[in-house]
């Protein structure tokens, strides 16, 4: 949910000077926003592929293991000191080096993510010395290198304009999604479109959970997924993290962007202080791609956290950017309606951004 003010028309010189003072500006207003909205091209789509990369030892094939903290994590080397994986204590995703991709919209911005990095799910959280396990050993030998499709190939496989998938049953799992339908009370920068469009609501079909609640989807909601929605669809039905039906009761990935910030899952990277402007993580460092972001967007929800989303790492210009479904969107995007997809810097989402969870 989000509100932003109405768009007002000015003269060009009038908006060159404003844009001038918001770049110097340390603080958010709902005047950067519309100012943000007005510069920026626009958020999600495979494209290009960048040259090969790929993960490899050293040259004599030799890798490492080390321990680091904060939090605390085994991190695979080569000889030569790069990294090849990483996996975080009691969580379950776990970054590879592999092959260099290019994620992009270009359709609607001129921001592209370049990277090495495979994000994926381990069967079961990391512990220390899982490495010497064999469901590790399995697991690694099957999906290091691996071109598969991984948690970032699968997210933007529901941006603008994305291809088609359907299953065996001829369910199409896979295709744009828009955000909700229109609201009848509402305008645009005005809950413009309705909240609550699970990924069954996308998909059109029944779910039962494990807790044996069963959801009906909407009609209304069909090829829909709001901000929560778009992380479970990712995560949970397409990468089979588990899902609870609410936010309440059982084990999984809760409902709500609130009910994943709030619950005991994972690990708290960005731990969450309040939703009040000072709560603001005074460092984003510590992210890592695939790591769950939650923002506190509109003053109406109270002490409720509102919109969520999922890092990708840095940008082409170096700015730190994520993904998520959004009202202005109308769906999936890394673009810059609403606010550019920038946690870095004083821009919209980055002075909101309260906490950050990885799974």
């Amino acid at each position: 949910m989000t509100v932003k003010p109405a768009r007002r028309a000015r003269p060009v010189l009038h908006a060159l000077v404003v844009t001038s003072l918001l770049a110097a500006s340390a603080y958010f207003t709902y005047e950067l926003r519309e100012q943000e909205q007005a510069q920026a091209p626009a958020a999600v789509r495979v494209t290009d592929q960048a040259a090969k990369g790929g993960a490899k030892g050293g040259q004599d094939g030799t890798q490492k293991w080390e321990r680091l903290q904060n939090p605390q994590r085994s991190v695979l080397r080569s000889g030569g000191g790069a990294v090849l994986a990483t996996f975080t204590d009691g969580a379950r995703t776990a970054t590879l080096t592999g092959k260099s991709r290019t994620f992009a919209e270009p359709a609607t911005t001129q921001t592209r993510v370049v990277t090495d990095t495979w994000v994926r799910l381990l069967p079961e959280p990391w512990r220390v010395g899982a490495e010497r396990e064999q469901w590790f050993q399995d697991w690694f030998k099957k999906y290091y290198g691996s071109e598969e499709d991984d948690i970032f190939a699968i997210a933007f496989q529901y941006g603008d304009k994305a291809p088609v998938k359907k299953d065996a049953a001829g369910v199409q799992y896979a295709g744009d999604a828009a955000f909700g339908p229109i609201n009848p009370s509402g305008s645009e920068g005005n809950d413009l479109r309705l909240e609550q469009s699970d990924f069954y609501d996308y998909l059109g079909i029944p779910y039962t959970f494990r807790d044996g609640t069963t959801e009906q989807p909407e009609k209304a909601k069909f090829r829909d997924m709001d901000c929560s929605g778009f992380m479970r669809t990712v995560f949970g039905y397409r990468s089979r993290f588990p899902l609870m039906a609410t936010d309440a009761g059982g084990t999984g990935l809760p409902r709500t962007a609130n009910g994943m910030a709030r619950s005991k899952i994972g690990v708290d990277v960005l731990p969450l202080k309040g939703v009040a402007a000072k709560d603001r993580p005074a460092s984003i460092d510590v992210l890592q791609p695939g790591d769950l972001v939650f923002f506190k967007l509109d003053a109406r929800t109270g002490e409720r956290l509102d919109h969520t989303g999922m890092y990708l790492g840095n940008d082409t210009d170096g700015h730190k950017v994520f993904i998520s479904s959004r009202e202005e969107a109308n769906g999936p995007t890394i673009g810059d309606k609403g606010g550019a997809s920038r946690l870095d810097g004083n821009g919209y989402y980055a002075t909101t951004l309260r906490s950050a969870k990885r799974l």
